[in-house]
């Protein structure tokens, strides 16, 4: 008699900048096809009627992805996009035991603010593309226009904030890179030189690296390609794609 294969972990997304848990819709949906068990997290201060954006922490959002973490009864994969890799970080320095994996989606944990020069207390969606700065390479016009429709302006705190980490633990979990604006190569190497949001990737004891060249928000640019990504790594661990 054969053991059973263990039960695919819960997965937990959490999208980046000015996105709620919608941006996560297409992924989601495919991933729930498949039999998983799916949370998609908007962060504190991303809610659209949220009253005071200025009054959110870092330790606010943290606080809201270890609380999605810990609602399953069994570690799940931590699939964090962009500026969510924050707030995504930290939940693994609080709660490593309860992360099967993190799935860094066009991002890596890092140790300094990602902006600490916005000023004010929330920091809008720029006005146009060309003042975003990002790659939209493969996004169909109207996930484009339902983006810019959309998006709350960013609580600046988080921005703003370094994360505080502590437990030494969070360096083994199991870690998946998933490089789509920018080939990975280009993160392994910008993280070499020092730069601070992706600091934490030389520290990290157990990453894996996937290349999926698309745009930097693939979960509209490559939702199918993104979802079973994921999925493999829920299923199987970053050993799966790797």
């Amino acid at each position: 008699m054969t053991d059973s294969p263990a039960p695919a972990s819960p997965i937990v997304l959490v999208p980046g900048w000015w996105l709620g848990a919608w941006a996560w819709d297409g992924v989601a949906d495919r991933l729930r096809a498949g039999g998983h068990t799916v949370t998609a997290l908007t962060l504190p201060g991303l809610e659209p009627d949220h009253p005071d954006r200025g009054s959110v922490s870092l330790a606010d959002q943290a606080d809201a992805v270890v609380a999605a973490v810990e609602a399953h009864d069994r570690p799940v994969v931590l699939a964090v996009h962009s500026g969510a890799s924050q707030p995504g970080y930290v939940a693994s320095d609080r709660v490593p035991d309860r992360i099967a994996a993190m799935v860094y989606v066009d991002t890596a944990p890092g140790h300094g603010a990602i902006k600490d020069d916005v000023e004010g207390p929330e920091f809008p969606l720029p006005p146009t593309w060309e003042e975003l700065g990002e790659n939209l390479d493969g996004i169909p016009e109207e996930r484009l226009a339902e983006f810019r429709e959309r998006a709350v302006p960013e609580p600046a705190g988080p921005m703003r904030e370094a994360p505080a980490l502590g437990d030494p633990a969070r360096l083994a979990v199991p870690s998946v890179v998933v490089a789509t604006a920018f080939p990975a190569a280009e993160y392994q190497q910008a993280a070499a030189q020092g730069a601070p949001w992706l600091a934490g990737l030389t520290e990290l004891t157990d990453v894996t690296y996937v290349d999926l060249p698309t745009s930097h928000w693939p979960m509209w640019s490559r939702p199918d390609e993104l979802a079973d990504l994921i999925g493999a790594v829920a299923t199987g661990g970053p050993s799966a794609v790797g």
